[in-house]
């Protein structure tokens, strides 16, 4: 059962990340920019965030469940916030060489900007249910099962994005620094266009 359960799982995490979002655009424009380890570096961020939220559908854990729903507001408020103002500052980034530098910091900071800026759409965790209701997942019982599942949803989740910033990375050596400045603007416009809908989807 619990094999069967971590491929579920893998699927489902695959399924999930495949949908080209803000983080999506993000991780080629800095694959890009910075190479294939700093493109996946958010990408696994974005797989930590949804193991997370795979974690409250998983195990249960309604009381998490009932904070998100309830604080929904305040949470897609500072999340389309954060869009806007990184919108901004990748639209303005000034095209630099596109040799990457294994020595540059802040891969840290990278991973947990975009385990936080995930986690700020909280109907994530809503979609994880409906997914695991719809497949018949919302029955099984026991921490080893639900253990494997969300292992699985991190491992499918991650291996989109390693695809992603591999597929963008073939493209690095033939991109020049007026093609990254276009790259950067028209990933901003996505971005900030993506923090405006959801500040706007909470307006009553």
């Amino acid at each position: 059962m619990e094999p069967l359960l971590f491929l579920r799982g893998l699927l489902i995490g695959f399924a999930m990340a495949v949908p080209i979002g803000p983080i999506g655009i993000m991780c080629i424009r800095m694959t890009l920019s910075d190479g294939r380890m700093r493109g996946f570096i958010i990408g696994l961020g974005a797989a930590t965030a949804d193991m997370l939220y795979g974690c409250v559908a998983a195990f249960g854990l309604t009381v998490i469940s009932n904070v998100l729903e309830t604080q929904r507001f305040g949470i897609r408020l500072a999340g389309g916030i954060l869009l806007l103002i990184l919108g901004i500052q990748v639209y303005r980034a000034k095209s630099r060489n596109l040799k990457f530098n294994s020595q540059e910091g802040g891969t840290l900071k990278l991973y947990f900007y975009t385990v936080a800026l995930t986690m700020t759409n909280p109907f994530t965790v809503f979609a994880f249910l409906a997914v695991f209701a719809m497949l018949g997942l919302a029955d099984f019982s026991g921490a080893m099962n639900a253990s494997f599942l969300v292992a699985g949803i991190f491992t499918g989740s991650g291996l989109w994005f390693f695809l992603l910033s591999y597929g963008a990375s073939l493209f690095r050596d033939k991109l020049n620094t007026k093609g990254l400045r276009w790259t950067n603007r028209i990933a901003g416009i996505i971005i900030f266009i993506s923090g405006a809908i959801a500040i706007v989807s909470i307006l009553p």
